[in-house]
């Protein structure tokens, strides 16, 4: 049971984020994390931290909390693993250059049969590690690669990325849990399907919502965004969040099963059902 946030804002705005803290969100107070990653935007490239360790074992993650970072779009996971040994190469999130931007993926849920039905070596970008998230994002860029690379140095238009973003999650939610964060530095895209709860000392059956998703704008907050875990130095009120389970019990609504959505510049710009 993995735990996903995601930042877009119009300008950049800094983040103080504890992941140890932010893990209890999902219940996971007392479970042993399999590792933690976050990824900074800055213009084409992507400042990343990651571990396979427990953020609460972890100087690295202390300092990530403590020193904070200023970026307009922000991926963060926190890992348990279910597919896949705890180890750098499994940790997200994952990353590879495409079109002259590095693209960032990170996954909630497990995706049944997919090493079986696919063969990594032939993809142009092949996995580093052994999870299905990573071979699905993998699977993902291939089918991006031809919109940005018929275009030359020029972003796709959104809703062709949207389009195959959504395609592409509308198959990999009928293999199991689909929760995703993706970005290509330009529009962060997200789909919500079903995950996993932990309850009455268990694990529940997957279900929605996958995720949640917080207009600042929408608020009215001051300039700043806190909650157990995370401080957001609001640069600009055109800020949108992305949780697997809401950070407090205000301004956050779930997104309904099986929808993926484009966002930029901290607006939501589109979605559609897959």
């Amino acid at each position: 049971m993995c735990e996903l946030f995601a930042m877009s804002s119009r300008t950049p705005s800094t983040l103080n984020y504890s992941l140890n803290e932010f893990a209890k969100h999902g219940g996971l107070t007392h479970k042993n994390k399999s590792g933690w990653g976050i990824a900074y935007f800055e213009e084409n490239d992507v400042f990343m931290v990651k571990e396979a360790l427990p953020a609460s074992d972890s100087p690295l993650a202390k300092y990530i909390s403590d020193e904070g970072r200023s970026s307009s779009c922000v991926i963060a996971h926190v890992r348990l693993a279910t597919v896949g040994t705890p180890s750098l190469k499994n940790t997200h999130p994952f990353r590879r250059a495409l079109g002259g931007h590095m693209h960032v993926f990170a996954h909630n849920g497990t995706l049944n049969g997919l090493h079986d039905d696919h063969d990594k070596q032939i993809l142009h970008y092949e996995p580093l590690g052994d999870t299905d998230s990573e071979l699905a994002f993998c699977l993902l860029l291939e089918r991006m690669r031809t919109l940005w690379l018929e275009r030359s140095e020029v972003i796709p238009p959104v809703d062709e990325r949207l389009s195959v973003f959504a395609e592409f999650a509308g198959e990999m939610k009928e293999r199991g849990s689909a929760n995703f964060l993706y970005s290509d530095g330009d529009t962060l895209f997200a789909h919500a399907h079903r995950r996993i709860y932990e309850e009455n000392g268990g694990f529940s059956d997957p279900r929605a919502p996958g995720l949640s998703i917080r207009n600042c704008m929408a608020c009215h907050q001051g300039p700043e965004y806190t909650c157990d875990g995370l401080n957001v130095h609001l640069a600009d009120p055109s800020t949108t969040l992305l949780a697997s389970v809401p950070l407090d019990e205000h301004g956050w609504d779930p997104l309904p099963e099986g929808v993926a959505l484009a966002i930029q510049s901290g607006k939501e710009v589109d979605r559609v059902d897959t």
